[in-house]
């Protein structure tokens, strides 16, 4: 198959992807500069993994560590383009069914264009590290090659694979939400691995021997078992994972096809109408989905708070954030406290992850905040719309604080610090709460609605001035409580007066929010073109 100019295909698409690289980079200087250094950083990482590799040559569970980083690999390369589909835009087969293309040519031009990147580079710095930790002799060798390359071609296939199977819903604007779940992901994957290479540092690198025993007959993982058995001379052994290998790629290679042909074939079923008999389902969906909102206070109030939960609920980039922070939450703590390293007061965290949902409150309605500025008319309308933010977050962030504290204690057993723990939660939430009204107003900034950045060029420092220096400001707030914590603990009477810190750090909380409030209102009042402008930029 060729182009209009006699072209073959692979080399249309290959420039293609180097064009859509090379113009991206183009439209600013801070994409250029956070491609260098995302790639510098890359590469640089997979450099040092190269060299650790190596250095594992000749360790007796080298292989079990190298099979189970292959089938790590694998999993990344599979979900990525789940949680990131926009991160490479020839991964959209759809783009091309205008084109009088055939599945089997363009499959094989997407492949050699997903071999350009960053990611394949890393992966093969990795995959090149780990054949040489564990091959031994000239045959090992010669089967390391083969094994790199089917690998590298098993992980981009998988990719491939997952993406045009799953691309109407990628594409669309619900299944972007899927992307939310990045967040979750990374914060669950990196107390995961904090918490296995703990384990592995105390009890070593045997530890991996079962799982590794199982996935060295799973492809691609089985890939780099093949050169291990090569060097023990099993020789059967490699042969029957390099064709387990070499099944799953042409497995993968003819589901992809299927997809393509598919997708360039069939009707996009999000075109169609939807026929609806009458509307009798549809006003039983708007009334189920806002019956909650008859529990919200009257007025003003119960309008923007409900306003604020539908952002949380429908609003990608605001789920993103308070799943994120949900995760990260109860992770720090728990993790912790099952590792037995944790301390109680570790439960904190969580009402400091959720309080940071504050700052900032205009910048995620973006350029429909005007319509919130219409309705502003002096600091009294303000504080009510504060108010209304400010009770939204408390809905959620109250009991799951609450809840987080009271699992961290029960995995500690320190169940006579509960009360303290909560009223230091409940200090820290209000003066979170307070500090973030104020910030919102003061430090206002535009969250994009495009892409995975949560702040547009040119505003980075403002977002460094909203967040971070509210949150110190937040944590001298706290102060008085912490000092009382401490010097409760320094008498003797902290198991008799301990259980004060609770409502002592409930109405000092609540203080500190209703302060901030009241500072913040005039000032969003007399700031309101200021801060309409500054959130209008995304």
């Amino acid at each position: 198959m060729s182009g209009t100019s006699g072209t073959p295909v692979t080399a249309v698409v290959v420039r293609l992807k180097l064009s859509l690289l090379r113009n991206g980079l183009r439209q600013s200087g801070g994409r250029r500069a956070a491609y260098v250094a995302s790639a510098v950083v890359a590469l640089v990482f997979a450099a040092l993994q190269l060299i650790g590799l190596i250095a594992l040559r000749g360790h007796a569970h080298a292989d079990a560590l190298v099979v189970l980083l292959a089938a790590v690999l694998g999993l990344g390369w599979a979900v990525m383009p789940l949680f990131f589909p926009g991160g490479d835009e020839t991964l959209d087969p759809t783009r091309l069914v205008m084109l009088p293309l055939r599945p089997r040519p363009l499959v094989r031009a997407l492949l050699a264009a997903s071999l350009v990147g960053i990611g394949p580079l890393f992966t093969l710095l990795m995959l090149v590290g780990s054949v040489i930790a564990v091959a031994h002799g000239a045959a090992a060798y010669a089967v390391s090659v083969v094994a790199v390359v089917l690998a590298l071609l098993l992980y981009v296939a998988l990719a491939r694979a997952v993406a045009a199977a799953n691309i109407r819903l990628l594409t669309s604007r619900r299944g972007r939400d899927l992307a939310v779940l990045s967040g979750l992901v990374i914060a669950v994957g990196a107390q995961v691995v904090n918490f296995g290479a703990q384990r592995l540092g105390s009890a070593g690198l045997g530890q991996l021997d079962p799982a590794a025993d199982v996935l060295r007959w799973v492809p691609p993982a089985a890939a780099v078992g093949a050169v291990h058995a090569v060097s023990d001379e099993a020789y059967g052994q490699a042969a029957a994972q390099l064709l387990l290998c070499v099944a799953a790629l042409v497995a993968l290679v003819r589901v992809w096809a299927r997809s393509l042909e598919r997708l360039m074939t069939a009707p996009d079923g999000s075109t169609l109408h939807a026929a609806v008999p009458d509307g009798r389902a549809r006003d039983a969906s708007r009334g189920a989905s806002h019956g909650w909102e008859r529990l919200l206070p009257a007025g003003r109030t119960g309008t923007v708070m409900g306003r604020s939960l539908r952002y949380i609920w429908r609003d990608p980039k605001t789920k993103a954030a308070w799943v994120t922070s949900l995760a990260i939450g109860v992770i720090v703590p728990v993790f912790n406290a099952v590792q037995g390293t944790g301390s109680v007061y570790f439960a904190c965290f969580a009402a400091g992850m959720l309080g940071i949902q504050m700052y900032n409150q205009f910048g995620q309605d973006t350029s429909a905040f005007w319509m919130v500025a219409m309705t502003i008319s002096g600091a009294r309308d303000a504080y009510v719309e504060l108010r209304g933010r400010a009770l939204a977050l408390l809905v959620v962030t109250l009991p799951y604080a609450a809840l987080v504290t009271v699992l961290t204690t029960a995995l500690l057993g320190t169940w006579g610090r509960l009360p303290e723990v909560l009223g230091l939660s409940f200090a820290l939430l209000g003066a979170m709460l307070g500090t973030g009204a104020w910030t919102s107003a003061r430090f206002p900034y535009s969250i994009p609605q495009e892409g995975h950045k949560n702040v547009v060029p040119g505003q980075v420092g403002l977002a460094w001035m909203s967040i971070f220096g509210g949150m110190v400001a937040a944590a001298l707030l706290c102060a008085p409580v912490i000092v009382l914590t401490v010097w409760l603990h320094a008498g003797p009477g902290a198991d008799a007066y301990g259980w004060l810190l609770l409502p002592a750090g409930l109405v000092y909380g609540a203080a500190l929010t209703m302060l901030g409030l009241r500072l913040a209102a005039p000032r969003t009042a007399a700031r309101l073109p200021e801060i309409l402008s500054a959130v209008s930029k995304g």
